[in-house]
């Protein structure tokens, strides 16, 4: 079991135990609840199961308490919650439209999207065996299966139903506020607006007051439910400060793969070169402040140091074409779900402390899009094979190195092959250079894993692993980025599309 058998077995004590008003200012461990007030109900309802395991996992004072009754229930409770995401995923599939049937099951495009889906390379590592080969205690496929559910209603043009289900989701972990602008855009453009001119622009007279008003009832009453109860007892600073620690610093303790991982290399790079040329103090140069691992501020050397605003505002920046796309260029489903995942690969290029983990916010609505399309295919590939590979080093101990490189293999594998028969007949997914960038994946993980730790510069330049893994990373998760940006900003509206 990793770390978070402790956060949660603490949130199950402090809200089995304690006052409401209590819940978001207990610190006697340091796992403090700092997620959203629905997902401290979820664990108070768990709370009430959990007794019947063992009732020592719920005293607050019981730091690190894990019997096997307790990991027993905790496990059981990640497994049974996944029930969710398997019926998201089912909703997802009847969503696929059936163009490309096939005779062979193997090749239909429903099979394949439930098998990226349902065996996702980093949605298994991440919720079932992250640390120790036991389950990490995120929930993350309990959660992740409420976005696709709400994303299958919005494809079904159920539209309060999604729109229900990702008010929910936000009250249950806020970092599903990176794609809140796709969900936003979308309703306002689609539900809203009730049609569209014959040249595809708005019809702004089928503007819909009710649909308006409905949206709205619902975005209010989730909130006043999850929010409510801290608005009257004066604790809604409280809250917000616990969801929003800006003090963890810019990077978290392994590096994500993106803008600022590059940004982090060439402030180290440009450090070394100062040292070297006598440009800069070494005495006045902190000593790994930026890959020592920890989750903590820290100041860049020679580049400007970075602030949360900055951050904020590099995202929205980064977000602000996908969302006018999807208002000036309505694609339907499809058009939705692609600025869903721009907004997910924007917020996760630039966002404040972001996690490794964040990358699956991107890669499990991409799956939906690349069964449509071969250019989709193609930047799926790229992402889910880069993004996944940015996710080893959460797997460190030497046990897990044949199982995170054999689930990897058989997830890619059969990604490649399965998305590859699909589109036989259009032109190759890759080109020659982003097959060249993947393979080139292989010899840093043997230098990584194997040749690095063999030599003496384990010892003196510990980071040295985990920075050229980001870093590499993040070249092909920003390529990725860039090109589904070039690929919605360059596509023309279909005759079709603006007939709807």
């Amino acid at each position: 079991y990793s770390t978070d058998l402790e956060v949660h077995r603490n949130w199950l004590a402090i809200t089995h135990n304690l006052p409401l008003s209590q819940w978001y200012y207990e610190a006697t461990s340091e796992w403090t609840l700092d997620y959203p007030p629905f997902f401290a109900w979820f664990e108070y309802a768990l709370s009430h199961i959990a007794k019947y395991f063992d009732p020592q996992m719920l005293v607050v004072e019981n730091l690190n308490y894990s019997s096997r009754a307790t990991i027993f229930f905790q496990r059981l409770s990640v497994i049974f919650t996944d029930t969710l995401f398997i019926y998201a995923v089912h909703e997802c599939c009847k969503c696929v439209n059936g163009k490309r049937a096939a005779k062979d099951i193997l090749e239909k495009p429903t099979f394949i999207l439930a098998v990226l889906l349902l065996w996702n390379f980093g949605l298994l590592i991440v919720d079932r065996i992250l640390s120790n080969h036991y389950i990490h205690f995120q929930y993350n496929g309990f959660l992740f299966g409420l976005m696709l559910l709400s994303v299958a209603r919005l494809c079904q043009k159920r539209y309060l139903e999604g729109a229900l289900l990702f008010a929910v989701l936000l009250h249950f972990k806020h970092i599903y506020m990176y794609v809140a602008p796709a969900y936003g855009i979308y309703l306002l453009r689609s539900y809203c607006f009730t049609a569209n001119n014959a040249d595809g622009s708005l019809k702004w007279r089928s503007f819909s007051f009710l649909h308006v008003t409905l949206l709205g009832l619902i975005v209010c009453l989730v909130s006043a439910l999850s929010l409510g109860p801290f608005l009257v007892l004066g604790q809604l600073p409280q809250v917000i400060s616990r969801l929003f620690p800006f003090k963890r610093g810019l990077c978290h303790a392994y590096w994500a793969p993106n803008f600022w991982a590059l940004y982090n290399a060439m402030d180290k790079a440009l450090t070394i070169l100062g040292l070297k040329c006598n440009f800069l103090d070494g005495t006045k140069i902190p000593k790994a402040s930026m890959t020592g691992g920890l989750v903590q501020e820290f100041q860049h050397t020679v580049l400007p140091s970075v602030t949360p605003l900055a951050t904020l505002i590099c995202t929205f920046i980064a977000i602000l074409p996908s969302v006018f796309c999807l208002w000036f260029k309505p694609q339907g489903p499809r058009g939705f779900l692609q600025c869903l995942v721009l907004c997910a690969l924007s917020s996760f290029m630039f966002g404040w402390h972001v996690h490794e983990k964040a990358i699956l916010l991107a890669i499990l609505p991409l799956s939906l899009l690349s069964i449509q399309r071969a250019k989709d295919a193609g930047i799926y590939l790229i992402l889910a094979t880069t993004g996944h590979f940015s996710l080893f080093p959460l797997l460190f101990t030497p046990p897990e190195l044949p199982i995170k490189i054999l689930l990897m293999l058989l997830f890619t594998v059969y990604s490649f092959s399965s998305l590859k028969s699909l589109f036989r007949r259009e032109k190759p997914l890759l080109n020659w250079l982003e097959t060249i960038y993947l393979i080139q994946l292989v010899p840093l993980e043997i230098f990584c894993e194997i040749i690095f730790p063999l030599t003496p510069w384990k010892w003196h330049f510990p980071f040295v692993p985990l920075l050229l893994t980001s870093v590499y990373c993040a070249l092909g998760i920003t390529y990725a980025w860039l090109k589904l940006y070039v690929s919605v900003l360059t596509e023309r509206i279909s005759v079709r599309q603006k007939a709807e």
